[in-house]
């Protein structure tokens, strides 16, 4: 192999077939120590990085990191994007939650292909878009930007949406691990067990490293009394160690690491965004021995490693920056947001159900949130589109009789509905009650800062600033905080109590009353469920979040969305959850496994939801041959409009005190009157338990309850016995 001494001699030193580990390696030996120290952290100095930031930095440029202009070296060019590109204005799509709702792979790969499109437009290599930590509770305040409760549809969410991005951009995966608690983020140490860590709380990651995804970002809570940011049994001893993963490890932005030679040695490539703990004190922690030139060398040959390994999309030509909301893109939003529209109730009044709309009759439509632009938290997941449309604007479209009032005086709502042939209140959650939280913290976490930033650093800085394109900052944001949202961890799971007066208001004067609800996860209904006769959960729904809704609503559309997580009756019947923890224990039981451990009967089940059809799942066979278990049947649509169906595969392990698991689903497509079939494939392994003396995975063995269900719980399951090594029985 010939001397590499730039990142194009690099190149060509894998096209002569050398391994991108040569090649790389090949290349750090010629790089000085300055250079070598230079890619470990972000390019960007802290002060000025920081000022940069409250003037909404984050959605003007790209954040660098590990950038070599001397030999050619691009780095690492970081945008958020779990709804959409984060720089410039791009498309907003509904949160990830609700396209957890749709249980459609399919549609969140195309989504993730575009907002990969997006993404390079704006001059980005390298997203933070796959975000997959559990909803172990629903009070959580990024509850929006995952997918679910459950690590196996999470998972498969998350390796969709890679498989999009990576076809445009690097996908960076977060935030590992055991990060669902918002308000306590930078403090809170999770307590875990071997078990429920690995059965629980680490597939879903595990899935999307073996689908490819290049980066992993560390998360900023403690677990089992080590930061995440320099935990070596997270990063090294699992990621690397049991799962053989071959990219890099970023940190979680600005307080994502505590001490920089222990992030080094635990496995932590590059600090984000700036040059803050590393710049200040990794040079003194070579010099004690703490860390060594050998794991400097070690964490950039993996980024440039990883940046060669996907070579072929980096260099393949940026599409213009007119991409960026598309009408093709647009199009997408749309039919993501009404995919993702979940029908939790439609009883007749009258004898007809009041679901869908008739576009001829009156339409009411209520509440504070009706005419807003509401799409989710405003911080780092925020998206500046500028052609966002809401509730009201939607149904506009396609109704001509639509009275519109704000709900603030109930009288006047309730007179406006009652002048109506149906009434929609539009309630719910913005990002002031749900989202990223960036508030108090840890006074003693200032001591991490540098006093001051490199002068010559600053100068670069500020000359890149310079160059940049520019981004309209939508109205609807002129009235938030600075920088990010402060919405955090909820409060409470139920409505305002204004929203269930209102609800109470017009559900009196008019009977045909349909609630809408945006919220990023459960809502709480009891107090008010038997006052309505429909209720539809819009989430978060993006640019599109109005015309979406309103497909649904007048049946262009018929709802499909499945539940992503279970909806309680009470808060009691919920685990533990102090958004304040100092420390908290995280065990197997939470969600729908919890609800049926505890015989405890939610509201709405996992997996559940309405269409305008109905279903039967019918003639359903299981069989095992030792590699797969394989769920065949048909999918009978025995309603009178075409629809579609999510069939469900639980397994029930030999284990009475082990939780069972879905470990599998199909959303099928099947006409009016007709049917069609399914077939699931179940990898035995996905029925392996952990052996924590051993560190390793048990395989499967005994008697399993195998169940093919249309939701969690469901009374017209088909449940068969069978020994995942033979044929069932």
């Amino acid at each position: 192999m010939n001397p590499i001494h730039t990142f194009d001699d690099a190149r060509r030193a894998v096209e002569h077939g050398a391994s991108v580990d040569e090649a790389a390696k090949g290349l750090v030996a010629n790089l000085s120590e300055h250079e070598r120290l230079w890619c470990l952290d972000g390019d960007a100095p802290t002060w000025a990085g920081l000022k940069f930031l409250n003037d909404d930095g984050y959605h003007k440029s790209v954040f660098v990191g590990a950038e070599l202009d001397r030999i050619g070296f691009p780095g690492i060019r970081f945008s958020d994007g779990p709804r959409g590109a984060v720089v410039g204005n791009a498309t907003a799509f509904p949160v990830p939650m609700a396209r957890g709702a749709t249980w459609d792979l399919d549609l969140e790969e195309r989504i993730g292909d575009a907002i990969g499109r997006e993404l390079r437009a704006v001059g980005a290599n390298l997203t933070g878009a796959v975000c997959i930590n559990l909803l172990r509770h629903p009070a959580w305040g990024r509850a929006q930007e995952t997918y679910g409760e459950d690590p196996y549809h999470v998972g498969e969410f998350g390796a969709a949406l890679t498989r999009g991005l990576q076809r445009h951009v690097m996908a960076c995966v977060k935030h590992f691990a055991c990060n669902s608690m918002e308000n306590a983020r930078f403090s809170v140490d999770i307590q875990v067990d071997d078990t429920a860590l690995h059965e629980v709380y680490l597939p879903h990651f595990r899935r999307v490293v073996d689908e490819g995804v290049a980066s992993v970002m560390s998360a900023y809570n403690s677990v089992n009394g080590e930061w995440c940011g320099q935990n070596h049994e997270l990063l090294t001893d699992v990621l690397r160690g049991e799962w053989g993963f071959e990219g890099f490890v970023i940190s979680d932005w600005i307080l994502g690491l505590r001490d920089a030679g222990a992030s080094l040695a635990a496995g932590l490539d590059i600090e984000m965004p700036y040059r803050m703990v590393r710049q200040q004190h990794l040079p003194a922690a070579i010099e004690r021995g703490e860390v060594t030139w050998a794991d400097v060398d070690r964490s950039v040959e993996r980024v440039i490693a990883t940046l060669l390994r996907f070579d072929h999309v980096l260099s393949a030509p940026s599409p213009s920056i007119d991409v960026l909301g598309t009408p093709e893109h647009r199009t997408l939003a749309r039919e993501a947001a009404a995919r993702s529209v979940l029908l939790l109730r439609n009883e007749p009044v009258d004898g007809s159900s009041v679901l869908p709309l008739d576009p001829a009759h009156r339409v009411a439509v209520i509440g504070r949130l009706a005419d807003t632009v509401n799409i989710g938290d405003g911080g780092s997941s925020d998206v500046w589109d500028l052609s966002c449309r809401t509730v009201l604007a939607g149904l506009r479209d396609a109704i001509a009789n639509v009275a519109h009032d704000d709900g603030t005086d109930l009288g006047r709502a309730a007179a406006t509905a009652g002048a109506a042939d149906v009434a929609l209140v539009v309630v719910g959650y913005t990002y002031v009650d749900e989202g990223e939280y960036i508030g108090e913290t840890d006074p003693s976490l200032m001591s991490l800062f540098p006093p001051g930033d490199e002068a010559d650093v600053v100068d670069q800085f500020r000359g890149s600033l310079e160059a940049l394109r520019h981004t309209t900052k939508p109205e609807r944001t002129s009235d938030r905080p600075r920088m990010f949202s402060r919405g955090g961890d909820r409060s409470s799971l139920r409505l305002p109590h204004a929203d269930v007066a209102l609800i109470r208001a017009v559900a009196a004067a008019n009977p045909r009353t349909v609630v809408v609800i945006q919220a990023g996860s459960a809502v709480i209904t009891t107090e008010w469920v038997d006052d309505v006769p429909a209720i539809a959960q819009a989430w978060y729904g993006g640019a599109e979040a109005g015309p979406g809704l309103t497909d649904v609503l007048v049946g262009t559309v018929n709802p499909s969305a499945r539940l992503p997580f279970t909806v309680p009756v009470d808060e009691a019947d919920l685990p533990a959850f102090d958004r304040n923890a100092t420390t908290f224990t995280y065990d197997r039981w939470h969600g729908w496994w919890r609800a049926t451990r505890e015989e405890i009967a939610p509201a709405y089940p996992f997996g559940f939801g309405l269409s305008y059809t109905t279903f039967a799942v019918r003639d359903v066979a299981v069989s095992a041959d030792g590699s797969q278990i394989v769920a065949r049947g048909t999918v009978r649509n025995t309603g009178v409009r075409d629809g579609a169906d999510v069939v469900q595969v639980y397994a029930e392990l030999p284990d009475a005190d082990a939780p069972a698991r879905l470990v599998g689903f199909a959303r099928v497509d099947v006409a009016a009157g007709a049917e069609a079939p399914f077939e699931i494939i179940v990898p035995v392994d996905r029925l392996a338990t952990r052996d924590s003396a051993r560190r390793a995975w048990r395989p499967p063995t005994g008697q399993h309850t195998i169940t093919v269900a249309r939701f969690a719980g469901d009374p017209a399951a088909t449940t068969i016995q069978l020994n995942p090594g033979n044929t069932a029985s």
